[in-house]
């Protein structure tokens, strides 16, 4: 007999405060029909909510949003709402109400006893995603870490849920049965975590040393779940990426070499997408997949130009950006899916728009990020003299060493280095391409 898998019937609960977001006019300039006034950041985050559940694997079955000030301190919602979530319980209506919003220990516990149904919150149902797409040790190592960091505080405000043990969306992951994993587990459990990732970052550091040795230079690609990196990554290099139209359809980072109009070959960074309130569990445990990007020489911020929300999605980007301490770091915000706002592809101020997914845009793309580098990096040799050696170690310190070899004239030093220093110690190149050649 066949084992059928049941989809969890969802009710969404939001709350509103009356907070705007996206007004009809920029809706209009952004090229995207909208009716009515302004939506406020209740109703534009409620549906990303619902997105985020059906890709956890619900299925959605109504939503409740309440407008009022704040949250209430016990139960988020008004005693009214909690009522009527209740009446949807008891009539079978849903199994599950998630929460757009963190629940206090407190909330969770109160919530539950009040309406009988299994309740979780917007950052339990992000981590379950992550917890179901995540591939490599890494990347399961470190939503094991976000999500026990996250329970750590709440395991006397669980409830039911800690007798569970993969039953549904929300207990994903590391699973906990009853009481038996304690505090105590949990922060050993938390430390040994942190040591193997430490281990692993350990050996990130060493390759991305390895690259700068070499003089590989990268460029990250950055930016809000669902705008279709994966796809442009598979577009540019062929990588074979999963790409799907879900958020967080990927979560592993992917390296894969990209040859330029020059000829010029750079390492291409895919990272993990972004979303509005990010639990900063994830910021943390993601931080050194998220590192690509402050490591990077060039980064590009892959956008849908087809959601209303474009803007909002630019902002929480560079919010994180900002936080990983990648500022300065030369910047192209690629504006992808521009077919489905019948845009043709075109530069306009620091945005380039371009489609993936039909390659469109593709060759602007890439003449911009030629041009978007720092500096022209250069193949050089030269040879120091040995009353010249201080100047040596200018150009070792600011460049990719190659190789070094010391000859009865002098340090003959070959490096990947920058063009504008290959000019300012041109007196001391030479062509002569045989390692103990002279200082001539």
């Amino acid at each position: 007999m066949e084992e059928h898998q049941l989809t969890e019937r969802a009710v969404l609960c939001a709350l509103d405060t009356g907070r705007q977001t996206l007004t009809e006019a920029e809706a209009i300039t952004a090229a995207v029909s909208v009716t009515g006034w302004a939506r406020t950041e209740a109703e534009v985050s409620l549906e990303e909510l619902r997105e985020l559940a059906k890709t956890a694997g619900a299925d959605v079955v109504g939503t409740v949003l309440q407008a009022r000030p704040s949250a209430d301190a016990a139960l988020y919602l008004g005693t009214g709402k909690i009522e009527e979530l209740k009446e949807m319980v008891d009539a079978d209506v849903c199994d599950l109400l998630i929460f757009d919003g963190e629940l206090s220990p407190t909330q969770l516990r109160n919530i539950e006893k009040a309406t009988g149904a299994r309740v979780i919150d917007r950052t339990t149902l992000i981590l379950d995603i992550f917890a179901q797409r995540a591939r490599s040790r890494e990347g399961r190592l470190q939503v094991e870490l976000a999500q026990l960091q996250y329970r750590l505080p709440r395991l006397a405000g669980q409830g039911t849920s800690l007798s569970r043990l993969g039953a549904g969306i929300g207990t994903r992951g590391p699973g906990e049965t009853k009481l038996e994993t304690d505090r105590r587990h949990i922060e050993r459990r938390i430390r040994a975590i942190r040591q193997e990732l430490k281990n692993v970052e350990k050996r990130r550091n060493m390759l991305r040393a390895r690259r700068e040795k070499t003089g590989v230079e990268t460029v990250a690609l950055v930016g809000y779940t669902n705008a279709g990196k994966s796809t442009l990554m598979n577009a540019l290099t062929e990588a074979g990426v999963l790409a799907e139209d879900k958020l967080f359809a990927t979560l592993d980072p992917t390296s894969r070499a990209l040859r330029l109009p020059s000829g010029r070959q750079v390492m291409l960074v895919d990272t993990v997408g972004l979303v509005r309130n990010l639990p900063h569990q994830l910021v943390e445990a993601f931080h050194s997949t998220l590192e690509e990007a402050a490591a990077a020489d060039v980064i590009l911020n892959i956008c849908d130009a087809s959601s209303p929300e474009y803007e909002d999605h630019l902002r929480v980007t560079e919010e994180v950006l900002k936080d990983l301490g990648a500022e300065g770091i030369p910047t192209l915000q690629v504006m992808n899916k521009c077919d489905l706002i019948y845009e043709q592809p075109h530069i306009a101020g620091k945005s380039i728009y371009i489609s993936a997914r039909n390659g469109s845009g593709l060759t602007l793309l890439l003449e911009a990020l030629e041009q978007a580098f720092p500096e022209q990096r250069v193949r050089a040799r030269f040879c120091f003299p040995f009353e010249e050696l201080s100047q040596a170690s200018i150009v070792r310190g600011d460049s990719a060493v190659q190789g070094e070899t010391y000859t009865e004239d002098g340090l003959v030093l070959d490096v990947i280095c920058s063009a504008r220093m290959a000019d300012r110690y041109k007196e001391f190149l030479i062509e002569d391409q045989k390692e103990d050649g002279p200082c001539s």
